[in-house]
């Protein structure tokens, strides 16, 4: 077997290993064996790439592989063992741009190479040199958009800028105007290639992708977080055929495809359409101005609402960010589980969107050791609310405001939402009275079921489950006084 053949081969079983990654991810007991297929995957590719490329580099430029190599592996592990989960959404937008980023410099990197060397020495034919140039343009126009539209989702997620939408006048024919000229600029430059229409669509490029994702308001983050991770798998793809490496172009299409239709499954949960999120929030009309509160809202105590825990029959827990910034996951395990004890059905309902990545929730309950099967989805439990006796909002807004349902003219009307003012009573976890992530005042909160427990989510729920212990604690002391 030559090193061509092995390293054709070595490709193929990278290729199966990220579909089996793709498909282990799908689900909570399999996420485990997902990433280990995954990492296996990476490796391998790694591998079958350097021994592919021995035959034609230097040992200099091998060193060099290597070194970029080293750099990128510590970088890694540094980063994945100093993240919090709160950071995870930046963290893999940042990721998203640096895909981006290098699908860029591959286009310009395959641009100079023809042009310095023509078309004897980098094994293209001369009748595709049409066809290459295409590839060149496309790869870089996609690699922009995706490397500064990560960039303004960083910026968004880690609050550094403004989470509402950025409506400049006449955004939407800006971004349709945009994309009339690079397909004007692709034909002109596939027929007559210059220095200065790279630089136009480079610049055309990054200003489009500042552009879309700026005009999206923040109630559709996480969809522009897995429409991000679509763009880079197809920049990904773009570079693979610039670079002639048939596995780039195979996981970068897994990546695009995936990413593509996570997108459109949580454009149908949040009820919005999914070109005019791809497009810029296209249609979309941010809110205006911090908004009025819309009545008087109640306060309770941890020692009421721990009060309020002991008498129910069942208690449904709707976690949302805040819960993920307070890092409460692990106290709200160890109240479901002594609710458990003391014969209190408990259940999560957690909301296709809830926090700032598809699955957030999720990863931070499984992390806490809450049983899989007691946390429900959305659909699965929008109908029990009506009948629950306590359901605890903790750190959640948007996700639960009923304007959705309610109000035709909200900003977030139309997208479907958990109904837990339908509960007997609603406690809500919160730090203040501000509006949520998407800007919208929530009239959850002036609900005459429904009372505020102020403060960090964390500190709010050690607070209950003390008061649990008293509750606890006062009927066996009562019992053993009566012995006496």
């Amino acid at each position: 077997m030559t090193s061509t053949t092995a390293s054709h081969a070595a490709d193929l079983v990278a290729a199966l290993l990220f579909i089996l990654s793709l498909a282990g991810l799908s689900q909570h007991r399999t996420s485990r064996v997902g990433v280990v297929y995954g990492i296996a995957g990476m490796a391998l590719a790694l591998v079958a790439t350097i021994v592919a490329a021995a035959q034609s580099l230097t040992a200099g430029a091998i060193a060099l592989i290597l070194v970029a190599m080293a750099i990128g592996a510590v970088a890694g592990l540094w980063r994945a063992r100093s993240v919090e989960m709160t950071q995870m959404p930046e963290l893999i937008a940042v990721l998203h741009s640096f895909v981006g980023l290098a699908a860029v410099l591959v286009g310009w990197d395959s641009y100079l190479e023809v042009e310095s060397h023509g078309t004897a020495q980098t094994r293209i034919a001369s009748d595709l040199l049409g066809i290459h140039h295409a590839e060149v343009f496309i790869g870089i126009f996609i690699g922009a958009v995706t490397f500064t539209g990560s960039i303004v989702a960083f910026l968004k997620l880690s609050a550094r800028i403004n989470s509402r939408p950025l409506t400049l006048p006449g955004k939407n024919a800006m971004n349709l105007g945009a994309l009339a000229l690079f397909v004007a600029l692709t034909v002109w430059f596939t027929i007559s290639p210059g220095l200065a229409l790279m630089i136009a669509v480079t610049v055309l490029a990054l200003a489009l992708g500042w552009h879309l994702v700026a005009s999206i308001g923040g109630g559709d983050m996480p969809v522009v977080v897995s429409m991000l991770n679509s763009y880079s798998g197809w920049a990904a793809a773009a570079a693979g055929f610039l670079l002639d490496n048939n596995l780039l172009i195979v996981t970068g299409a897994l990546v695009g495809s995936s990413g593509a239709y996570l997108s459109y499954i949580m454009c149908k949960a949040m009820n919005r359409s999914f070109i005019s999120v791809i497009a810029g929030g296209f249609g979309i009309e941010a809110p205006s101005g911090d908004q009025e509160e819309q009545g008087e809202h109640r306060e309770v105590r941890a020692e009421e609402a721990a009060e309020l825990l002991t008498r129910a029959s069942s208690v449904i827990i709707a976690p949302g960010y805040g819960m993920a910034v307070a890092q409460a996951q692990h106290p709200v395990a160890e109240l479901t589980r002594r609710l458990r004890e003391r014969g209190v059905e408990v259940r999560f309902g957690v909301h296709p969107v809830a926090g700032r990545l598809p699955g957030h929730m999720n990863v931070l309950l499984a992390e806490a050791k809450v049983p899989y099967d007691i946390v429900l989805e959305m659909d699965e439990i929008n109908e029990d609310f009506d009948g629950t006796s306590v359901v605890l909002v903790i750190g959640a807004n948007d996700t639960v405001n009923p304007a959705a349902a309610e109000d035709p003219g909200s900003p977030i009307a139309g997208m479907p939402v958990l109904r837990v003012w339908e509960a007997e009573q609603v406690i809500v976890f919160k730090r203040s009275m501000a509006s949520g992530y998407a800007g919208v005042q929530n009239p959850l909160f002036f609900r005459d079921n429904s009372s505020m427990l102020f403060g960090d989510a964390k500190q709010s729920v050690e607070e209950i489950l003390r008061a649990l212990g008293t509750e606890l604690a006062a009927p066996a002391a009562r019992e053993q006084a009566g012995a006496r």
